[in-house]
C-alpha cells in the first residue's frame, strides 16, 4: 500500500508542475491544495490510473469530474483565503469542494442528483473534511439561508450568469461561471464591489450543462 501511495503521490506532483503550474496558476494556496488532495479517490476503481491525466473522466450520471488545470484555473481565479466562506454549485465528484475545503473556512456544496450527493457525502467523512456542509437540492437556487458568501462558483455551464447568485456574494464576493450554450462555454468572472458588478471573461471552456430553476431545463 506504500508503494501504491507514492506512486499516486508522483503522480499527483508531476499532474502540478506540468498541467496546472505550467499553464500559469500560481496562487501558493491553491498548488498546496492540489498537491494535497488525492484525486484518484473522486474517480471509480476502474479510472484511477487515469485520475492525474490532462482530461476529464466520467463519475456517472453522465457527469464529468474536471480537467485538473480547469478546477486549478477556476479556483485561483475566485482569489479566496483562510477566512472565506465559499458555495460551490454542482459538488459532481467532490473534487473541487476536497480543493477549496484545504483553503477557506467553510465550504458550502449543493448536489442535484441524489446518488452523487450520497456518494461524496460518504468520501468527505472517509477523508475527514469536515469543513464541508452539503445539500441535496436544485444549486442554480443557491443557498439563501447561509448567505452571503466571499465566493461562489458553478461547476456546470449555464445560459446566463444565474442573478439569484450574484445576490448571495457578499461585499466584495468573486463569481466564477461558465456561460454559453450546452457545447461550449466561456469562463465568467464576476466581482461585486459597492453594489457594482465588474464582470471578466477568463476564457472558453466546455462544461455539462447546469439544470434547474435559473439554468438549462431538464431534458
Amino acid at each position: 500500500m506504500k508503494n501504491l501511495s507514492r506512486k499516486y503521490d508522483r503522480k499527483r506532483e508531476e499532474m502540478v508542475r506540468s498541467q496546472i503550474e505550467a499553464r500559469g496558476v500560481k496562487d501558493p494556496l491553491v498548488l498546496s491544495a492540489f498537491r494535497t488532495v488525492p484525486r484518484h479517490l473522486f474517480v471509480s476503481e476502474a479510472l484511477r490510473e487515469q485520475a492525474y491525466g490532462d482530461y476529464p473522466l466520467p463519475i456517472g450520471e453522465q457527469q464529468t469530474i474536471s480537467q485538473p488545470y480547469i478546477v486549478a484555473e477556476m479556483t485561483q481565479a475566485l482569489e479566496i483565503g483562510r477566512n472565506d466562506r465559499v458555495l460551490e454549485i454542482g459538488t459532481g465528484s467532490g473534487y473541487q469542494a476536497a480543493i477549496l475545503a484545504q483553503i477557506v473556512y467553510r465550504v458550502y456544496t449543493i448536489e442535484r442528483r441524489r446518488s452523487l450527493y450520497i456518494q461524496t457525502r460518504s468520501l468527505f467523512d472517509k477523508l475527514n473534511y469536515h469543513n464541508i456542509v452539503t445539500k441535496y437540492a436544485d444549486g442554480t437556487k443557491g443557498w439563501q439561508e447561509e448567505s452571503p458568501f466571499d465566493a461562489i462558483v458553478v461547476t456546470a455551464g449555464a445560459p446566463e450568469v444565474p442573478q439569484v447568485l450574484i445576490n448571495q456574494l457578499a461585499e466584495g464576493g468573486r463569481l466564477v461561471v461558465p456561460v454559453g450554450n450546452q457545447h461550449t462555454q466561456e469562463l465568467i468572472k464576476i466581482c461585486r464591489t459597492k453594489g457594482k458588478i465588474q464582470q471578466t471573461n477568463l476564457g472558453g471552456c466546455r462544461f455539462v450543462k447546469l439544470v434547474g430553476e435559473h439554468g438549462w431545463k431538464e431534458g
